[in-house]
């Protein structure tokens, strides 16, 4: 048996995940994150443009928690982009924000100027993020030819390595670009000065097994070069549901800057969700010591700051994540406390520990539910549970065909006359 996240040594959980694994999530080498939220995630066609109090407020938090680099924006997207880019940019260099700028430029000269302007004028180096769609089909549809792919790469890789900024170049479509392709505009790019290379699932085409060969394929040409010191980032999407696994499956077969959105924001069903990729290498014991206690705030704040509600089944933070009213599974949490392990009581029906994340279980009343759902959810509240207000609440729940809302068991409770005989317990909400 292996140790828990906790470095707890217990024998109530066995975990098939340390059993064997075909590759190691621990490379030799470090691996950092890049938040998208505030380009790629503000690409959705459902979102709000955040306001720039709450972007500030989110690149804060995104430097809380850890997180090593962060696209601040497009600025050749227009005025409005290129004013919060610079509001951004000044944030980082005068709070001294642990976190690095880049912003996202099309490979095209006025893109890279953009980036520099604002580079020069509140004078921190950004990083530019020069992508070009690479995929047959992508080229067809544009008219493109490789010479003229291969100009426009190497012009913007120029204007920016001559005005002293780090360049990463983001080939669109990757995961389904031919290798030959690929090969050219790499070299390419390498021999104009680029210090990054980044492999975009654009569409959420690719399988962990096209993850593993794409990665191998680009370390391979990159060692051929004799250029280990080029980084390959993973960007990747969600269309078929693997934008987190893929993400973690990247960091097993070479990549090491790994890009996602705050709750997977992004265009169609969104980008890899990067709260979700902290979560499960918290779990993993990959960042002992990084601090998230404060994901769940950053992922509230994205919502909010979007308009983009988080569904109640969205992990960690959705608002079912901790929430049961089935009658076993309640019954489960509820003899776990009873025996003073809030450990167990965290473990019992989750997967994820609430407590580690800043939340709790919650125990509700529905049609599924048990007697020892009302009689939790009394005592968690200040009320004694009699059987007479028991019987009568659990009635009520088993005729309908859902969970009880708080507002519906507190209208039953005072009708049957009850009233708190003692305070609720902590987080409980009184009876009004």
């Amino acid at each position: 048996m292996v140790d828990d996240v906790n470095g707890e040594n217990n024998d109530l959980i066995y975990d098939w995940n340390s059993v064997e694994k075909s590759t190691t999530l621990s490379p030799k080498r470090k691996y950092v994150f890049m938040d998208e939220t505030l380009r790629d995630g503000i690409q959705s066609p459902s979102v709000v443009d955040p306001s720039i109090e709450d972007k500030i407020r989110f690149v804060e938090l995104s430097a809380e928690l850890g997180i090593h680099h962060i696209d601040i924006g497009l600025p050749g997207a227009g005025p409005r982009a290129v004013e919060d880019c610079t509001i951004l940019a000044e944030l980082i260099r005068d709070s001294k924000l642990p976190i690095i700028p880049c912003c996202a430029a099309r490979t095209h000269v006025n893109d890279v100027q953009a980036v520099i302007d604002i580079s020069q004028k509140v004078g921190i180096e950004i990083e530019v993020m020069a992508f070009i769609g690479s995929s047959p089909i992508r080229a067809y549809a544009e008219n493109w030819d490789l010479a003229k792919m291969l100009q426009l790469s190497g012009d913007a890789i120029d204007l920016a390595v001559n005005n002293q900024l780090p360049v990463t170049y983001v080939t669109e479509d990757t995961t389904r670009s031919k290798p030959e392709v690929l090969d050219t505009l790499f070299r390419n790019a390498i021999e104009h000065g680029v210090h990054r290379l980044c492999l975009c699932d654009t569409v959420g085409h690719v399988t962990p097994d096209g993850v593993r060969n794409l990665i191998k394929f680009t370390r391979n040409l990159i060692n051929g070069m004799g250029r280990s010191d080029i980084g390959i980032d993973w960007h990747g999407h969600n269309d078929r549901g693997l934008g987190v696994v893929n993400s973690i499956f990247a960091i097993e077969f070479g990549a090491d800057r790994i890009h996602g959105t705050a709750l997977g924001l992004g265009e169609r069903v969104g980008n890899a969700a990067l709260d979700q990729i902290l979560l499960n290498l918290k779990l993993l014991g990959e960042l002992e010591h990084q601090d998230l206690s404060k994901l769940l705030v950053w992922c509230e704040l994205a919502a909010k700051a979007t308009h983009m509600p988080i569904p109640p089944q969205y992990p960690l933070a959705g608002s079912d994540a901790f929430r049961t009213a089935t009658g076993v599974h309640a019954a489960a949490i509820i003899k776990a406390e009873k025996k003073g392990d809030s450990w167990l009581a965290d473990r019992i029906y989750s997967g994820v520990p609430a407590g580690m994340f800043g939340r709790e279980q919650q125990i509700e009343i529905g049609h599924y539910s048990g007697e020892s759902n009302v009689v939790y959810w009394l005592i968690q509240r200040g009320f004694e549970p009699t059987p007479d207000l028991v019987k009568n609440l659990l009635g009520a729940a088993k005729r309908g065909n859902r969970v009880l809302t708080d507002v519906e068991v507190k209208d039953i409770i005072k009708d049957f006359g009850a009233v708190p005989e003692h305070a609720p317990a902590t987080g409980a909400t009184p009876v009004n």
